[in-house]
């Protein structure tokens, strides 16, 4: 009998981890979660966009809008950054990491000192946003590529809605 020939590829495994990791996320506007991987293929790390451990998310607001301190803006921790402080490996060092949406420029800064050297994605949503062109300035600055996951498999499509 031959082998299944409908698996799912590698990219869309670890963006499968991600985006289930991103269901873990309490923000009533955003999910997003983030899996890194090394070149064997094992995941190293996840993380989701979340408050800093001890941080109650019935206390601190989620709100988008209003005085800074009284948004999530200044106590949400990104998947990406949740995801590398997660980390069980002492080096992340030509890894690649899988993230819903396109890293902003403070997440840049540490995927970048991490060591990671890809970031796959599926939405650029904010790709006119001065952070997002500022991460993709650090990023072609470093050497660390980025591309677009096209989602074929029903659990990606749907993560991007």
């Amino acid at each position: 009998m031959p082998k299944r020939k409908d698996y799912i590829s590698w990219d869309e495994y670890f963006m499968g981890v991600a985006v289930l990791s991103s269901m873990r996320s309490k923000d009533p506007s955003t999910q997003v979660g983030a899996c890194i991987v090394n070149p064997d293929h094992k995941i190293v790390g996840v993380g989701y966009n979340g408050f800093p451990i001890g941080v109650s998310d019935d206390d601190i607001p989620w709100e988008r809008e209003g005085d800074w301190l009284d948004t999530k803006y200044p106590y949400v921790c990104h998947a990406e950054l949740n995801a590398i402080l997660n980390s069980i490996s002492n080096s992340l060092k030509g890894c690649t990491l899988y993230v819903g949406l396109f890293p902003c420029n403070e997440c840049a800064k540490a995927i970048i000192q991490s060591g990671i050297k890809e970031v796959v994605f599926l939405s650029d949503k904010y790709a006119q946003e001065d952070n997002t062109k500022a991460s993709k300035r650090m990023f072609d600055q470093t050497g660390v590529t980025y591309r677009r996951l096209v989602a074929n498999h029903p659990l990606l499509t749907v993560a991007l809605t």
